[in-house]
């Protein structure tokens, strides 16, 4: 799968990845290599570090994706969930008693039932509602209820609901449909496997306030972003703290996204070995050097998540270049 025409400045030119070490009391005892890329909403790649280019899968950063059939279903309305089931719909949430809840009132407003869902019960839990992708699944069973689709075959990727969710992905993209390639993920739904630039590209989309649909995700996820992950969890903290000006979306095996709010800019990182904290670690970076924070906040954030013990401390070296 290549760039479609419109993402242009993506050629393969000798740009460094980022490098995340760990150093434990100044010491560097582990190391991570790391992709970053930034996009507009028209697909010109304005900076990189590394290979915008490169594949991986979009994982759980796609949930406001799939959750704009939610919205222009009509479902989210017909079931009254407000901005608070949208932000679960879009959630990779901690599995409290209030995110639960939260999965059980949008079901509950679809006239759905929580055995429906088929997300696993999580490690410990007792419920799929605690499962963190709960409220996409409520989401997706609240959309077939609307349209008279079968609610039984709903993660199945030929399923109209999915094949809407591939439609409406690849118009942001500018790029046909089968060009997309699907593959399970550990939910059951179906991810993509997408291009840095291409899911960069898709949270500037996002963040531009240009789509209805998308419009009210965003809005909804800024407005509760305890919702959409959890207290102490990363995107929680980073859109609270950014009082509505950047939107956080992170997915597994090292995929973080931003959005500017208003300016149409879109943020994707990939760290090659799937390591967390070392996302969260280029994302206040790369967040400073874009001067998307204040010192102040970027100070907080980085003494929360790149310190975790006295004696521990995450640091990156590189930054984006411009391609112009």
């Amino acid at each position: 799968m290549s760039l479609p025409t419109g993402l242009s400045g993506a050629s393969r030119t000798a740009v460094p990845p980022l490098e995340v070490r760990l150093l434990r009391e100044g010491i560097a005892e582990s190391r991570h290599r790391v992709h970053a890329v930034v996009c507009d909403v028209r697909g010109r790649v304005l900076m990189r570090a590394g290979d915008p280019q490169q594949l991986s899968f979009v994982r759980s950063a796609l949930k406001p994706f799939q959750a704009t059939v939610f919205v222009a279903s009509g479902a989210a309305d017909a079931c009254g969930c407000g901005e608070r089931g949208l932000a679960i719909a879009c959630a990779s949430h901690a599995g409290t008693a209030a995110h639960a809840r939260e999965a059980f009132r949008l079901l509950w407003g679809a006239e759905l039932e929580p055995e429906q869902l088929q997300c696993p019960a999580p490690v410990g839990g007792s419920s799929a509602l605690e499962h963190n992708c709960s409220g996409k699944h409520a989401a997706f069973l609240a959309v077939c209820r609307r349209l008279g689709w079968s609610a039984e075959s709903y993660l199945q990727p030929e399923h109209p609901l999915q094949q809407e969710v591939l439609k409406r992905v690849s118009e942001l993209l500018a790029l046909p449909a089968a060009e997309l390639l699907v593959a399970r993920d550990d939910c059951g739904a179906p991810t993509l496997q997408l291009q840095l630039a291409q899911m960069a590209l898709l949270y500037a989309h996002l963040g531009a306030g240009g789509q209805p649909d998308l419009e009210r995700l965003m809005r909804a996820m800024l407005a509760f972003p305890e919702l959409v992950a959890g207290e102490g969890r990363f995107d929680t903290e980073l859109m609270r703290q950014a009082h509505g000006q950047v939107l956080s979306k992170g997915g597994a095996e090292g995929i973080q996204c931003l959005s500017r709010v208003g300016e149409g800019l879109g943020v994707a990182i990939k760290v090659e070995d799937g390591s967390a904290r070392a996302k969260h670690a280029v994302a206040l970076q790369l967040l400073e050097q874009l001067d998307w924070l204040t010192p102040i906040t970027l100070e907080d954030l980085r003494h929360t998540f790149l310190q975790p013990a006295p004696h521990l401390r995450l640091d990156v070296l590189g930054e984006l270049r411009s391609t112009a």
